[in-house]
């Protein structure tokens, strides 16, 4: 039975390493990047001139189908995503790459990882199916409305307060870990740079940081809105990332701070190109 479940895990671990899993993954990094590009450039707009577009990944969704060939971008963003959901599953499942890509913790943030890309894959794919079927109203649903339902329903849970406030701490420990390591250039180990010249390690690197740091910012303040929301008993409390990315622009310093984090999403999205290209899978 014993030699049974390794020859089984064996095939496992070879079926994730193999190209297949690396071109969905490349496919998948890729994708999360034109998504950043254009939720960074819709809250540009947002900081510059107000817009009244959705600085998130449903507003950038319908940015993509508005253009030439817009529904077949669309079904290649959302098959995107679900290639990313399921590297992020074999790396849950059989270890990342790397000496420590089979730790309990690697895994499980790959876990994690997954649920979050499975459930973006499939708030795109419906949207694509909702287009095909020439529905009119967006399936992709806004970031904020959603925010606000599932904390409603959480809050009427046992406990759903504290599990509400729970989730925020989660999420904004999770923004200042994403802040911290990209200070501290930790992607630099998932890259192959013995592949890159010095000026271009340079690029990335400058890429990483800036758009590592704005990144983890917009997760740290969406995770505290939602800390609110629990100590308020107030699902309107929450945000998602389109409110999220407006309040920065109600601060003191107003619209500059929201697009000093555009730009930093923009330039995670570029980042994330480098990392399709260059990254270890």
């Amino acid at each position: 039975m014993d030699a049974s479940i390794r020859r089984a895990q064996s095939a496992g671990r070879n079926a994730a390493d193999g190209s297949a899993i690396e071109w969905a993954a490349r496919w998948g990094i890729a994708t999360r990047g034109v998504i950043y590009l254009l939720v960074g450039a819709l809250a540009i707009q947002v900081a510059v001139g107000g817009s009244g577009k959705q600085a998130d990944r449903g507003g950038a969704v319908e940015q993509i189908a508005g253009q030439p060939f817009g529904r077949v971008m669309v079904w290649v963003v959302g098959l995107g995503l679900v290639g990313m959901a399921l590297w992020r599953l074999s790396e849950a499942l059989f270890g990342a790459a790397g000496a420590d890509g089979h730790k309990a913790t690697k895994r499980l943030a790959s876990g994690g990882r997954f649920v979050f890309y499975a459930f973006a894959a499939y708030s795109v794919i419906a949207f694509a199916m909702a287009k095909s079927a020439s529905e009119g109203a967006s399936q992709g649903g806004s970031s904020d409305q959603q925010s606000k339902d599932w904390t409603a329903k959480v809050l009427d849970w046992p406990m759903g307060q504290w599990l509400v406030g729970a989730a925020g701490v989660g999420l904004a420990a999770a923004g200042i870990w994403i802040a911290v390591r990209a200070i501290q250039r930790k992607f630099r180990k998932h890259l192959k740079l013995g592949e890159m010249s010095q000026r271009t390690r340079q690029v990335v690197e400058g890429l990483g940081v800036a758009g590592g740091v704005c990144r983890g910012i917009v997760f740290a303040t969406a995770g505290g809105f939602s800390v609110a929301a629990a100590v308020k008993y107030d699902p309107n409390q929450a945000k998602g990332l389109d409110d999220t990315l407006r309040s920065f622009r109600e601060t003191p310093v107003g619209p500059w701070l929201l697009a000093v984090i555009a730009v930093g999403l923009v330039l995670f999205g570029v980042f994330s190109f480098a990392m399709a290209r260059w990254r270890k899978i």
